[in-house]
């Protein structure tokens, strides 16, 4: 398997495409005006504290208030003692908290007093004693391996537990123990600047994006990092030699004349996770759905017809439909509750089949996934974890014009409430004539075919009634002036 990532850098944003076999999946966006702040490390400051909610609101410096739910506050989870939230936080309190998930849409920060620092192979629990293993690693002698082999590199005095990550599996002691000093020096720094700094302040701030990518993403299948910024590409070196010195082969800086993200066709790409439809290549397609809740997937057969029945087709196109899914969520950045529909099946083992192709289609995904098989109205529900705001939400803004409803009125509606308003105007007040301010469609509608409704209107409260076009009015938005 090829895998490929492509940094494409301006001035006003960073953009990452992961690339796997030539083709696109997954996509990271990072604005000048907008930094990511997942892992940022903030000296806060308590301002309210929700009993009923087992959890508190804190100010960090942001917009919006941060959230800190009593899960994640240190002294609330320990198994024995279980306190309530209110006899460990109190209004006014200075804390020192940690971003874990984005302000997403009118949502502010989640935060955790569960500190951890990420290195390239392990990451660091300051707080704890506990030694972990990536989940990715699945076989548990290997498990316990990397377990015992860390063990013996830690001090026996050592402070804080580490979680192995799964970079970890090809790391050589000493890229591990520079790991460890490198952590143990992050951490002090961090406690040192919390002593100093006021209140609502940054006290760390996570690598960049690109940096980021280098240290997480990077693994012994990524064949090569291709740059097109000068400036990133010799930052991204200097920090290979220090912290990643096996991705220092790997780093490329692309000067051809064609963009980076055109030559992969990567645009195109992110046009096409905009788009509500996605075609299927059989001839299918799938209906994206985002609410503020969940996200909906409806999976139908299209034009495909080659299978050798109804059911094989139908079955065909649920395989295929499993496989873009998981692509579409990891490119989308869709998080939170997923629901798909996939096309009714009458055998078990095709269900069964289905189920597995979608289990095996998102184990490739960074972030966690759930799924919990078909509900008894034939529906897939599964979770993805959501820390940032989707594609969508980062690209685009609700219609003006819809109010993201993705749906108009008819010109024929709005004639209507037009005549329903004009017999409510001219009853409530005495005016010589009443004038309609409309867009061109709807006057062309009153004018043609909705011309008698207007006659007779204009007889019955025997008032004259004027149509005037205004082109910068949307279909939905009218004016009565009484003249």
């Amino acid at each position: 398997m090829s895998e490929e990532v492509l940094i494409n850098v301006t001035p006003q944003e960073t953009r990452i495409a992961m690339m796997e076999n030539g083709v696109v999946q997954e996509l990271q966006i990072e604005r000048s005006s907008s930094l990511g702040l997942v892992g940022n490390i903030y000296r806060g400051v308590v301002c309210r504290v929700l009993p009923g909610m087992q959890s508190a609101f804190v100010e960090i410096g942001l917009q919006r208030a941060a959230f800190l739910h009593a899960g994640d506050v240190l002294a609330c989870g320990d198994a024995e003692l279980k306190r309530p939230i209110q006899e460990v936080l109190h209004e006014g309190q200075s804390v020192m908290v940690q971003v874990i998930k984005e302000p997403i849409g009118t949502k502010g920060a989640r935060l955790t007093t569960h500190i951890s620092i990420a290195g390239r192979f392990l990451v660091y629990l300051p707080q704890q004693e506990h030694i972990g293993v990536s989940q990715r690693i699945e076989i548990e002698a290997e498990r316990e391996s990397l377990k015992a082999r860390l063990l013996g590199l830690l001090p026996a005095d050592r402070v804080g537990g580490y979680i192995i990550r799964t970079m970890s599996e090809a790391a050589t002691d000493e890229e591990l123990l520079a790991d460890i000093d490198y952590l143990n020096k992050t951490w002090k720094h961090i406690k040192d600047k919390s002593i100093t700094v006021p209140e609502r302040t940054l006290i760390f701030q996570d690598l960049n994006l690109p940096m980021r990518v280098l240290r997480d993403v990077l693994c012994a299948d990524t064949e090569m990092v291709r740059v097109d910024s000068s400036e990133t590409y010799q930052r991204l070196v200097d920090f290979s030699n220090l912290y990643a010195i096996a991705a220092l082969d790997k780093l490329v800086h692309y000067q051809g004349e064609r963009p980076l993200f055109d030559l992969y066709s990567i645009e195109q790409e992110i046009e096409k996770a905009m788009s509500r439809k996605v075609e299927l290549k059989s001839g299918g397609y799938l209906i994206f759905d985002q609410t503020e809740a969940l996200t909906t997937v409806d999976v139908n057969t299209g034009s495909f017809v080659s299978g050798k029945n109804l059911s094989d087709t139908i079955f065909k196109t649920n395989l295929e439909a499993a496989q873009s899914i998981a692509r579409q969520l990891r490119l989308r950045n869709l998080g939170g509750i997923i629901i798909i529909d996939f096309i009714d099946m009458d055998e078990d083992v095709q269900r069964a089949a289905v189920l597995d192709e979608l289990q095996k289609a998102v184990a490739r995904d960074r972030a966690r996934t759930g799924i919990n098989g078909f509900t008894p109205l034939g529906l897939v529900e599964m979770t993805r974890k959501r820390t940032r705001e989707s594609l969508a939400h980062i690209l685009c803004e609700p219609c003006s014009t819809c109010k993201g409803r993705g749906e108009l009125k008819t010109a024929q509606t709005v004639c209507y409430e037009i005549l329903r308003e004009l017999l409510r105007e001219a009853r409530q007040f005495s005016a010589r004539e009443l004038r309609v301010l409309a867009a061109p469609k709807v006057i062309e509608m009153l004018l043609d075919e909705e011309s008698q409704s207007l006659a007779n209107l204009s007889d019955f409260i025997a008032k004259p009634i004027s149509l005037q076009v205004e082109s910068s009015y949307a279909q939905e938005s009218f004016d009565i002036i009484l003249m």
